[in-house]
């Protein structure tokens, strides 16, 4: 077996180990239950999970254009970074649209179930905010100020 040979299947090799490894751990670390408001409607009683997840799924329809618009978006910023000479005001612009598409899509989730927890029992909305509680416990605290 030549030299280039072998180094280019070493090469091949560690890029695929690389990658089961890292579809693994990614799989892994989306088994677990999240720790976010959408995610604690996994935590309610299968009536109300039903109610909640559907009330979550019927906004993602409602906003599949947003949705899309927002994908797209993306996708034209990176074609821009793509171009030989990249155009900031068009990158700029294209991030604008996207970031305006995910935080429309984001305030329509969060009345959906802001709606929802108005209309649940008290002992609903505590799962929900002991969800919240445990999102805010996992991020990390902001840095501490240097002040003179």
């Amino acid at each position: 077996m030549s030299a280039r040979l072998f180094a280019a299947s070493l090469v091949l090799n560690v890029f695929l180990i690389g990658a089961v490894a890292g579809g693994a751990g990614w799989l892994i670390g989306r088994s677990g239950v999240g720790y976010s408001l959408e995610s604690a409607g996994w935590q309610l009683p299968a009536n109300d999970r039903k109610a909640f997840r559907q009330a979550l799924r019927d906004v993602r329809r409602e906003s599949r254009q947003t949705i899309l618009d927002g994908q797209q978006a993306r996708r034209e910023a990176a074609n821009l970074l793509q171009q030989p000479t990249l155009d900031a005001t068009a990158l700029a612009a294209a991030l604008e649209r996207a970031r305006a598409a995910d935080a429309t899509v984001r305030t329509r989730l969060e009345q959906r179930i802001v709606e929802f927890a108005a209309s649940s029992s008290p002992e609903d909305r505590k799962l929900l905010a002991e969800a919240l509680l445990r999102h805010v416990g996992r991020q990390r605290p902001p840095p501490a100020k240097n002040t003179p």
